[in-house]
Parts: C-alpha cells; structure tokens; sequence
C-alpha cells in the first residue's frame, strides 16, 4: 500500500509531465477504438439493410460474379454490369416460376441531373417496376410508389428519395409538382421513407425511381444489371436458387449470369469490411506504440532527476524490488488512466461520427484497447525501472 501511495505522490507532484507521459496512449487508445468502432458500425449497418429485405431475397447478377477464392469480386462485378446480358426476357421466364418465385423486381441505374425551379442535384436514377416497392422494404412516406400500369405505359412519374425532396423542395410536399431530369418533365407521385447511408456509397435518400419502360426509353437501353427476387419459401431457398439458374440457361450462358442468396454477399462484404478493420485497428496501434516509448523515456528522465530521492529511499531500506515496483505502478497508472481518457474521447467522437456514418463501439474493442495499453504500460515501464532499482544508494546519494 505505501508503494502505490508513493507511487501516486510521484504522480501527482508532476501533473504536467504525467499528462504528457499519458498522451501517447491516450491518443492510441482513441484511434483503435473510434476506428474499429466505424469497421463494427458498418459490419451491423450492411448486415440490417441485408436483414431488412429478408432471408428468402435472391439476386441475379450479370456474367460470372464470383472471384477466384470462391467469393464476391468487386472487379468481376464491375466488369459484368457493363456487359449485361440481362434483359426483360429473363424477367418473364422468371415470373412463369410461380412455384419457386413469388416476386421479380429487375432494375437498372443511370446517373443524371435533377432540378425543380432553381435548384439542381446530380442523382442516381433507378429504372424499376412497380413490385419494387414490396421486394426491397421500400415505403412511400409522402404518395405512392408508381403503378404497374404507369410502367406499362412508360408514363413520366418518378418517387423520389428522402434526401433528394428535401434538397429539391425544402418543406414544401412534392406529391404532384413536377421536376425536370435531363431535359424530360417527371410527375412526382411519392416521396420514400428515409433509409440511411449506403455504407460508404451514395445514400439511398438521395436516389430516384422511375419506371423500368420509361428509363428504357429515355436512356436508350433495354439492359437490366440486377434482378431481385423474393422465392415463395425460406426453407427450400437451395432448391429455388437451382430452379431459377435452370431457367436462365434456357436463354443464357452459364457464365452470364450469377445467383447469388443474402449469405453469400453479406459474407463477402463482411470478410472486406473484417481485414478492413483489423487494418484501420493495426495502424492505429502503431500510435500506442509510439506512446509506450514517451512513457519509456519521460520515465528514464524521471529515474535521473529522483536520483537522490532513490538513494535515500534505499539507505532507509527499500529493497531494489519495492524499488522496481514503484516505478511499475508509475506506469501502469499512467498507461491506465490514458486508457480511461482515450476510450472517454473514442465514445464522443463515435456519437459525433453517428450523424455521418454508422459507427457502433464494442466492449471487444474497448478491453482490447484497455488490455494494450496496460501492457504497453508495464513493458516500456520495465527499462526505467529496473534502472532504479539497480542504483547504488551510495552513488545515488552523492549525485547532484
């Protein structure tokens, strides 16, 4: 007890030299933890969009999406969407599955200009049926969500995203008023709900939708880059999953499209998102390193200027352990405390990123963070220890 009330005294005698001592690490512990906190916020951000559309939600891509190692290639991805071979065609042998499908919902997308009055906004333009609406959890806040007839007709309506009608029209309601996008007049009927960032890409409020027939018609286009569909169970999802792949080889190559369910995608976006992480947590760590060697040589300086002080404690019988020890605990508390402080500052700054990104601290992250920087404490702390403890209390003595 007298060793860590000395211990404490050293400490709080030179309040300036302490914090400095601790700032290292409390700058590492909030980097790790505000860091890995962002890789864990968008892990549970993916994983609920990818909850939100349901566990019997399957999706077809264009050509052969699936890299080397089995997984998700972004870069195969890219590269097929410029090739699609999808069209309309593949949509309607798919409905004919009434015993597997329940819904089909393809879609295309193309950036462009929107603008009401005064006011323009570049947006993502999704070309898209009716169904939809129900296949992607997508409800209308204000209106509705155009109409199966409106595609069919290729009318000029869109619903626009939370975001976008803000931008567009401020608190005025949109339902009814008209927005030009390109040099075309659209109808607005709906406005959806708000659902949130795209994990790193463009937010989902700030798309537009309008029908699949008119996006052809006005872009050109009869390609479709994804089809979602809803199979009619989730317990024979395998067998769904082979009935649409027989169907789809019917009218293409079996390189030219992709069937791929939830897990699959969730689990390749989750693996990036992991290494991800663990690199964002590892670069961070290297300040904690850095703050362990402040501790070490603030600590050494301290061992020289208590010289005197150590010669004296020895003399009146301090054993070089209890010596050692004093010096530990030094540095534990301080390596503690910087801890305490840096996950203190790592849970603001995630409260303060939550506007931004989604962002979410584990207590994983925060006994990791805690765990490193004590025993960065304790490690870097031995040298300058073990040098008092091994001073001559007659040399000690006579240092000036």
């Amino acid at each position: 007890m007298n060793v860590l009330l000395v211990a404490l005294r050293a400490i709080f005698i030179n309040k300036l030299r302490s914090f400095l001592t601790m700032l290292g690490v409390i700058i590492g512990v909030a980097s790790v933890v505000l860091l890995t906190s962002i890789g864990n916020g968008l892990s549970a951000f993916v994983t609920e969009q990818f909850n939100e559309l349901g566990a019997n939600t399957v999706i077809i891509f264009p050509g052969d999406v699936f890299g080397e190692g089995g997984g998700i290639s972004s870069e195969s991805t890219a590269t097929s969407i410029a090739n699609s071979k999808l069209t309309q065609r593949e949509v309607t042998q798919l409905k004919r599955l009434r015993e597997h499908v329940a819904e089909v919902a393809p879609f295309n997308l193309q950036s462009d200009v929107i603008a009401h009055g005064s006011t323009k906004k570049r947006t993502t333009l999704l070309g898209t049926t009716a169904n939809y609406e129900t296949a992607f959890n997508t409800k209308p806040e204000k209106g509705r969500f155009f109409l199966d007839s409106e595609d069919a007709d290729a009318e000029r309506v869109i619903v626009l995203g939370y975001e976008l009608a803000k931008e567009l029209f401020g608190n005025i309601d949109p339902v009814g008023k008209r927005v030009t996008v390109g040099d075309q007049s659209f109808r607005v009927t709906g406005v959806v709900e708000k659902k949130g960032g795209g994990f790193g890409g463009p937010s989902f409020d700030t798309y537009a939708y309008i029908p699949l027939k008119t996006f052809f018609r006005a872009y050109d286009t009869s390609k479709i880059i994804r089809i979602v569909v809803k199979t009619k169970t989730i317990e024979n999802l395998t067998e769904h999953m082979a009935a649409i792949s027989s169907e789809l080889e019917k009218s293409l190559e079996e390189d030219e499209f992709s069937v791929v369910d939830q897990s699959e995608i969730l689990g390749s976006i989750n693996q990036i998102l992991s290494v991800l992480t663990i690199a964002l947590g590892g670069i961070a760590s290297i300040s904690l390193v850095v703050g362990g060697i402040g501790i070490m040589n603030i600590m050494l300086v301290s061992v020289t200027e208590r010289t005197r002080e150590i010669g004296l404690r020895k003399a009146l019988g301090a054993t070089p352990n209890l010596i050692l020890l004093q010096f530990l605990i030094e540095a534990a508390i301080l390596s503690f405390f910087g801890g305490l402080i840096g996950v203190a500052i790592a849970f603001g700054g995630t409260l303060a990123l939550q506007a931004f990104l989604p962002a979410k601290v584990t207590i994983d992250a925060v006994l990791l963070a805690f765990g490193v920087s004590s025993l960065v404490g304790l490690v870097f702390g031995a040298a300058p220890a073990r040098r008092a403890a091994k001073l001559s209390p007659i040399e000690a003595l006579r240092y000036e």
